[in-house]
């Protein structure tokens, strides 16, 4: 992965507050549904920037793309080291306890921390959805930068109409890296991710589509988005 300067500072934007509920999830592979009591919780408005990023971790993948941009190029394992970085840097207690393996499995979450985290994918689909019970929560084009519309590239974040509850770019955009393992009996330690991105046909761009990788995993379409426990 190539990189390159940091840009100078960045302003961590105000987190929105999430209200507690629950969810029902559902794998379409499998045909399996689940329920998920949901606690409050705060979650960043929209992905992550290059310009957060770089301002945090002193470099940025290299990219034509602009620093209001999401961040990409970007595994599971660092979005989390950021997250860790983050906390420490405005005075919170960090979320994630670290080791050694290279698959993750060794990651432990704090989840009474104050400090910066993922959301789980329980949290991501409750808050893309914002009490609506639709395939997305608004029309395709006015809210995501799919296939269709971003003319092959990643957009400035905030650019499409937010959902009920102020977060931009749930659909579309990028796909966003969440805590959950998919699904270890099968697929070992690959991570969910959520969303759909620029490139994505209709199909890819659901509150309820999900997609996994390992967590070393990189690509220009997947990015990530900030949560914090109350």
């Amino acid at each position: 992965m190539s990189l390159e300067p940091a840009p100078r500072h960045a302003t961590i934007e105000r987190m929105i507050g999430i209200p507690a509920g629950e969810i029902v999830l559902r794998d379409e592979g499998t045909r399996t549904s689940w329920k998920v009591e949901i606690g409050a919780f705060h979650l960043a408005p929209h992905p992550v920037t290059r310009e957060l990023y770089g301002a945090i971790r002193g470099e940025v993948p290299a990219s034509p793309a602009g620093l209001r941009t999401p961040v990409t190029e970007v595994s599971w394992m660092e979005a989390v080291r950021f997250c860790n970085l983050l906390s420490q840097a405005t005075g919170l207690t960090p979320c994630y306890a670290m080791g050694d393996d290279p698959d993750g499995q060794d990651v432990v979450c704090d989840w009474e921390a104050d400090g910066y985290r993922l959301p789980s994918e329980a949290e991501w689909e409750y808050a893309c959805r914002a009490g609506t019970s639709d395939v997305r929560y608004g029309d395709l084009d006015e809210i995501a930068w799919y296939r269709d519309n971003s003319g092959g590239e990643v957009h400035d974040v905030a650019t499409r109409a937010p959902n009920a509850w102020g977060l931009h770019d749930m659909i579309g955009n990028v796909w966003e890296w969440c805590w959950d393992v998919y699904d270890p009996g099968v697929y070992g330690p690959y991570r969910v991710f959520r969303g759909g991105s620029w490139s994505d046909r209709p199909r890819g761009c659901r509150a309820s589509c999900r997609r996994k990788s390992h967590p070393t995993f990189r690509i220009d379409d997947l990015g990530f988005r900030l949560a914090r426990s109350l």
